[in-house]
C-alpha cells in the first residue's frame, strides 16, 4: 500500500480546508499515493471551542463528507479526515474520523472514545463504540484518534480482529513529543501491525502542534517521520513486513484468564 500523511497547519475555514485537502489529494495521487491521511478534525480546526464544533458539526454522510467524496473520485484516491460528527439533541458532538474510498464510498466512521482533558471535554461526547477493522484493498485497517492510541487497549482489540495497520488522525502539542518517540514504535511493535500517525503542525490560538507524522512498521522500527512543518509524508506499507514479524508475535501466549482486572 502506497500511504500519504498530510501534515498541515489547520485552514481558516471549511472552504480553505476543502481546497487544500483537494490540491493535496491531486499531489498525492500523482506521487503514487492510494490513501491519504489527514489530521485530526482536519475540515474544521480543532480547538474552535464548543459553539464553533456545535456550528460545525454534521451528520457521516453531511455536505463535509460529500465534498470529500467528491475530491476523493476526482483524484483517484482514499482519504481518511477528521470532523465533528452530530449527536443527539442537546449532546455535545462526537469528534469523528472517516474513511472515503476513491469511488466515493464511505466504509468506515470511528468516534473518538478518550477524550483529552478540558479540551477535548469542553467540546465532544465520548464515543460508546470499541474501534473495528474494515477492509480496503486488500488490507485490514483500523482507525483510531489521537489520544486513543496512548492507550494499549484501543490498538490491541484492533490488532486482535486482524488488524494490519492503524491509522491514527492526531493533534498532538509539541510538549508531548515522547507519544512519537517511544508510543508508536511500542503500540506497534506489540501488537505487529503497522501505524499511521497524521498530525498537525503550526499555531492554532496559543496551541502549537509538533508535527513529527510517523509511520512505525509492525517490529516497533520507525518507517518515516516528518519535521516541524507542513509536509506530504509517502511511505509504501507492505503484507511481506507483517508476516515475519506475526511469526513471532507474543498474542499467543496471552493469559487472558488473567486479564479480567484491566477491564475494569
Amino acid at each position: 500500500m502506497n500511504l500519504a500523511l498530510w501534515q498541515c497547519p489547520y485552514a481558516p475555514g471549511t472552504a480553505e480546508a476543502l481546497a487544500r485537502l483537494d490540491a493535496t489529494a491531486a499531489r498525492a495521487r500523482a506521487q503514487g499515493a492510494a490513501l491519504l491521511v489527514c489530521p485530526e478534525m482536519s475540515l474544521t480546526g480543532y480547538q474552535i471551542g464548543s459553539d464553533g464544533v456545535a456550528a460545525l458539526a454534521e451528520p457521516a454522510d453531511g455536505p463535509l463528507a460529500q465534498a470529500v467524496a467528491a475530491i476523493a473520485q476526482r483524484h483517484g484516491i482514499a482519504i481518511v479526515y477528521g470532523y465533528p460528527e452530530h449527536n443527539a439533541p442537546g449532546e455535545k458532538p462526537y469528534n469523528a474520523a472517516q474513511c472515503i474510498t476513491a469511488d466515493g464510498q464511505r466504509v468506515a466512521n470511528y468516534r473518538k472514545t478518550h477524550l483529552f482533558g478540558d479540551i477535548d471535554r469542553a467540546q465532544f461526547s465520548p464515543g460508546d463504540a470499541a474501534p473495528a477493522v474494515f477492509a480496503w484493498n486488500g488490507w485490514q485497517l483500523g482507525l483510531l484518534v489521537c489520544y486513543d492510541i496512548e492507550f494499549p487497549e484501543p490498538a490491541r482489540g484492533l490488532a486482535l480482529q486482524g488488524a494490519d495497520a492503524i491509522l491514527v488522525p492526531t493533534a498532538n502539542m509539541i510538549a508531548f513529543d515522547e507519544v512519537q518517540r517511544v508510543l508508536l514504535p511500542a503500540r506497534a511493535l506489540e501488537n505487529r501491525v503497522f501505524v499511521a500517525y497524521a498530525n498537525a503542525c503550526g499555531q492554532e490560538g496559543e496551541t502549537t502542534y509538533g508535527g513529527l507524522s510517523t509511520v512505525c512498521g509492525p517490529t516497533g522500527s520507525v518507517q518515516a517521520q516528518g519535521g516541524r512543518n507542513e509536509e506530504l509524508l509517502l511511505v509504501a506499507l507492505s503484507h511481506g513486513d507483517l508476516r515475519p514479524a506475526r511469526d513471532t508475535s507474543p498474542l499467543r501466549d496471552r493469559r487472558t484468564d488473567l486479564y479480567d482486572p484491566l477491564s475494569r
